[in-house]
């Protein structure tokens, strides 16, 4: 499950990145590279081992830690570990210098409208023709581990492929082949550097993917989708996701956010909804089946404009009703939007539960609430031959506070006054107690068993 999380918050980060902030050039390869150094090895862990080492530049992993964080653009990390290394080594003190003046002067995007890309390119061009220039005059061939970092900095594909195993994935491949050879690439040339382009191979001869992999491997699920992801390819994405996903989750919430940001050009599928809705109905049917969660997938209904309520009344139909409790809280659902249907469904089967085993209190509440006159007739005529046999009623509370839903049938109005009478008559209010007797003979609203033959 863990690496599940990983690979969608890659996948939607990468996607805020390309589709939802839309980063110029540039500023786009700065967000690629903070994207990198989220997802990939932690290397502070590594640094700490080497910082409280003993002697740090001659810690088995202190030019590993300076390589990564050069393949992550992170120059002011590399150049303070660096900085161990000409401290311990005095005769390499004048390439150190060399090196760190390289690094330091590498011009870097800027977020803000500092310079424009043709300035940004200009410096970079003067730096990059610094750093072949050192290199071929030798100054750093006597020491591999610069010589190989000057090669990085100059973009060279075999000295980056060399540090595979320090980047671990074909994407941290291709921003550090990006930062180092074409720091202002634009968002769709992205595809360009990603894919294999058998069209314009003399532009383009590898892609980064195959580069990588070498084809010691095959692609994996994921790398199809960040594939389709650096393709701007946002349909083919979401179907990718569906695929290799366990569940609707990812792919509805990230449609969701893509089709707000008026990004998503849906087509509508065959039975009228869009993509965005579609897959909303989908995640949403899944939390009903789940014993706790389908609460939540009723707010995901309420934001399906089109088959939402459709879709929850069926569902709501289908909901176990264990427990009162339960029932109750689908019944607000339902009042809550108008669903009056369910309403009666619900509180007519209740109704029916509660009169099996023999509630009748329970029974005749959930048939007032349903409306439902026949049931109410059918409870109240119980309570009528309950009280017929054990002289007395049961349930008094509900009985004695029935008010207006007593005229929902005519039983049950009778039920409630004949009540009323035993409760005066035993009050000793006899003058009232036979006003209503003479009221109930004369309304005729009385079972034939109550009348002397």
């Amino acid at each position: 499950q863990v690496s599940i999380l990983s690979a969608m918050e890659l996948i939607w980060n990468l996607c805020e990145i390309l589709f939802v902030e839309a980063a110029a050039a540039g500023p786009l390869l700065l967000h690629l590279l903070d994207w990198v150094r989220l997802h990939v090895c932690d290397v502070d862990s590594m640094v700490r081992e080497v910082l409280s080492s003993e002697n740090p530049s001659k810690h088995e992993l202190f030019w590993n830690v300076v390589d990564i964080f050069v393949l992550q653009g992170r120059m002011d990390e590399a150049r303070h570990l660096l900085s161990k290394e000409a401290s311990a080594n005095p005769a390499s003190v004048n390439m150190y210098r060399i090196l760190d003046d390289l690094m330091k002067k590498m011009p870097v995007p800027s977020l803000g409208n500092a310079q424009t890309l043709t300035e940004m390119e200009l410096k970079w061009q003067h730096w990059h023709e610094e750093c072949q220039r050192y290199l071929q005059d030798g100054t750093f061939a006597s020491n591999s581990h610069m010589e190989s970092i000057c090669k990085v900095l100059l973009g060279d594909e075999d000295a980056i492929l060399e540090k595979k195993e320090l980047m671990t994935t074909w994407y941290h491949f291709l921003v550090t082949r990006l930062l180092y050879s074409r720091p202002t690439v634009k968002p769709m040339e992205l595809r360009f550097y990603a894919q294999a382009w058998d069209r314009i191979p003399f532009l383009f001869p590898t892609s980064s993917m195959d580069l990588f992999l070498g084809g010691e491997s095959s692609p994996e699920p994921l790398d199809t989708i960040l594939m389709a992801a650096f393709e701007f390819e946002m349909h083919q994405v979401i179907k990718e996701c569906s695929i290799a996903l366990s569940n609707w989750w990812f792919v509805a919430h990230l449609t969701d956010l893509l089709d707000h940001c008026k990004l998503l050009q849906s087509h509508n599928l065959y039975f009228g909804s869009n993509m965005r809705e579609f897959l909303l109905l989908e995640y949403a049917s899944g939390l009903f089946s789940h014993h706790s969660l389908w609460q939540l997938g009723v707010d995901y209904f309420d934001h399906c404009p089109e088959y939402g309520r459709v879709y929850l009344e069926l569902h709501i139909e289908r909901i176990p009703l264990n427990t009162e409790q339960k029932a109750l809280k689908v019944l607000r659902i339902c009042e809550q939007r108008q669903m009056h249907e369910q309403v009666r469904s619900i509180c007519k089967i209740m109704a029916m539960k509660a009169l099996r085993n023999n509630r009748l209190g329970s029974a005749l509440s959930w048939s007032i609430r349903a409306k439902d006159a026949a049931f109410a007739t059918l409870i109240s005529d119980r309570f009528l031959k309950d009280y017929c046999e054990r002289g007395c009623f049961s349930d008094l509370d509900l009985i004695d506070n029935l008010g207006p839903s007593m005229l929902l049938s005519d039983r049950l109005t009778f039920l409630g006054k004949y009540r009323e009478f035993h409760r005066l008559y035993g009050e000793k209010r006899f003058a009232e107690a036979a006003r209503l007797l003479l009221m109930l003979m004369t309304a005729h609203i009385a079972p034939c068993s109550f009348w002397m033959t």
